[in-house]
């Protein structure tokens, strides 16, 4: 058989053999939010080559961010006509003064950006917090394909999607604005685009089943899965409006979640029994059984145009609410602003010109992204990512160590320490070290602890620090150890699940045992030295392996293979990781995949 880690690095290989890009869209072109149809053309005489390549899922504590929750900034693109751009420079205006935020405004060029600089100060916005990006975008729908923010302990980090839009510049844009910021980068498998998302403060989030005709691959099952690993949420999924009211079909054309327990849903009195109306009585049915104060807002279609109140921006102490001038609709602006001053009533509600936009499927929550605040005040915070807690090491093997920070405007760099005493005191492991990062630690041989713990320093340019500590002991011995680490991927069964009979004891025999896998099958139990985080069809391989297994599974899920642990002395604190992989499993999405957690098998005595 061929070894897992060549398929992976044989699949990621496939995966950077994209087709080429769409066509270049000339700059200045309104290229509406849904898909035209030379972009629908583009796909289907240029289908994926398969699923985009994925990290593992944030480690530890993530906290997602509600859009009601304090902000330091607002990102924009550059993009469209005049007119558009004009909406985009009121808005600037403001946010960086009344909204107390910044502004990130996305430019296609040096000269690009000093237009929009000029533009944006001549609406009167604070011009200090206005900074301008150079990076191609080839769209303004930034919400749709734009940086989508957690907190991992108290880091910022962002959260990847493969944006529904053949726009590769567009989908680039949180990697480079990552790297902009200095924040984690995580992506999931998932196509989407980030319209149709709406979550609280609370670890609950919504979304339309657009995104299931996205990832036919998935179960919804599996699709809220995603959404529980990558970012701990709990999803609510509704059905979208119909393609001829609203063809975005995303969510925030039509509810938009105002507080922990407040939202606000369109209504339409204009069109009432409507499918659109009947969705949207079922989506604010659901939500007041979820405890939410429901307020209701018009929308209404007019030649094809789908005019809506619910796509606003909050930034702090503002709400940013479209207004229109077509004749139908005026008699509803000053209706909906006085929902969103009941829905809000600490804000100060601002209307905004939308009338040039609308028609193109979007208005202005469409075109802004929300970046959280920073929670460190002036000083920069630290996560540490690894070592877990409670993971156990042999002496001498080698402690990869990672973590990332935070901070108002970046931290320079970072120092580790370590505690063999619980973190009763500590002794400089190395100084200097990137901001973000990673290091490998080999400890002494001659180092034994049960109670190992590491700390990182980080530092800004101006001498301030923050830090984080291991989140419990760790250890470092030569005592036998059998260790899960790491999530698995579910197939028909759930998530496989590997574990052993017993320590590793040196002279003794263990049994390792393969649950909750596809019935009357078999697995591929993988082992090697190392570890691995090769994200491959939807999960992750964790073993850098040199020999596999097959190990049959019964008709309950169940299978196991036994071994004789080696005697010598010499073997103590040697490591071996496994994972059980369970191929051709209709219940497992993508290409029918389920893994294992990993299992750690440290012998000793």
């Amino acid at each position: 058989m061929i070894p897992i880690t060549l398929l992976a690095q044989s699949f990621l290989s496939v995966l950077a053999a994209f087709p080429q890009d769409p066509p270049a869209v000339p700059e200045g072109t309104p290229l509406p939010r849904y898909k035209t149809a030379a972009e629908a053309r583009w796909e289907a005489a240029h289908p994926d080559s398969g699923p985009r390549a994925v990290t593992a899922p944030p480690a530890g504590t993530v906290e997602c961010v509600a859009e009601y929750e304090p902000m330091d900034g607002i990102l924009m693109a550059w993009e469209g006509t005049s007119s558009w751009t004009t909406i985009l420079a009121e808005m600037a205006a403001q946010i960086t003064t009344i909204g107390d935020a910044d502004v990130y405004v996305a430019v296609d060029s040096a000269s690009e950006g000093n237009s929009a600089i000029s533009k944006i100060q001549s609406e009167g916005a604070d011009m200090g917090r206005v900074h301008t990006m150079v990076v191609t975008t080839d769209s303004i729908w930034i919400r749709d394909y734009g940086p989508r923010y957690v907190f991992q302990g108290d880091c910022r980090a962002i959260i990847d999607h493969e944006y529904n839009r053949p726009r590769p510049r567009d989908d680039e844009l949180p990697s480079f604005f990552s790297g902009y910021m200095g924040h984690a980068f995580y992506a999931h498998a998932l196509e989407h685009g980030g319209g149709n998302f709406h979550l609280d403060a609370n670890n609950y989030s919504y979304l339309t089943r657009l995104i299931n005709n996205e990832n036919s691959g998935y179960t919804e099952s599996q699709i809220h899965d995603v959404f529980r690993d990558y970012q701990h949420l709990d999803t609510t999924f509704f059905d979208p409006l119909p393609s001829s009211v609203d063809s975005t079909q995303h969510l925030d054309m039509w509810m938009q979640v105002a507080g922990d327990d407040v939202v606000v849903i369109s209504d339409w009195p204009a069109q009432q029994g409507s499918t659109q109306d009947q969705r949207c009585e079922t989506g604010a049915a659901v939500m007041a059984t979820r405890g939410y104060q429901v307020f209701r807002i018009p929308a209404r279609t007019v030649s094809g145009v789908h005019y809506t109140y619910t796509n606003v921006v909050m930034c702090n102490d503002i709400v940013l609410v479209p207004s229109y001038t077509n004749s139908t609709i005026t008699q509803y602006n000053a209706q909906a602003l006085n929902v969103w001053q009941q829905a809000c009533p600490r804000k100060t509600v601002i209307p905004i010109g939308s009338q040039s936009i609308v028609s193109s499927a979007g208005v202005l929550h469409c075109i802004v992204m929300h970046l959280p605040r920073h929670r460190g005040g002036l000083d920069p915070t630290a996560y540490l990512v690894a070592p877990d807690a409670n993971a156990s090491y042999g002496q001498g093997e080698s402690v990869d160590i990672e973590w990332i920070s935070d901070d108002d405007v970046a931290a320079v760099s970072a120092d580790l320490l370590l505690s063999t005493d619980s973190g009763q005191s500590w002794s400089t492991l190395v100084t200097n070290r990137a901001a973000s990062g990673t290091y490998t630690w080999t400890p002494s041989p001659s180092l034994a602890t049960e109670t190992a713990r590491i700390r990182v320093i980080v530092r800004d340019a101006g001498g301030r620090t923050g830090s984080d500590d291991s989140d419990g002991d760790f250890a470092i011995t030569d005592a036998a150890a059998a260790v899960a680490y790491g999530s698995g991927k579910a197939g028909s069964m759930g998530v496989p699940v590997l574990s052993a009979s017993a320590d590793p004891v040196l002279g003794t025999s263990i049994t390792l045992n393969i649950d909750s896998a596809r019935a009357n099958s078999t697995a591929q139990l993988l082992r090697g030295p190392g570890t691995a985080q090769i994200p491959f069809d939807g999960g992750t391989l964790l073993v850098a392996d040199d020999k596999v297994y097959n190990v049959p599974i019964n008709g309950a899920g169940h299978g196991s293979v036994t071994g004789n642990v080696p005697i010598s002395a010499a073997l103590a604190g040697v490591s071996y990781y496994w994972q059980a992989w369970i191929a051709n499993d209709p219940g497992a999405s993508g290409q029918g995949n389920a893994f294992s957690n990993g299992l750690q098998t440290r012998l000793g005595f």
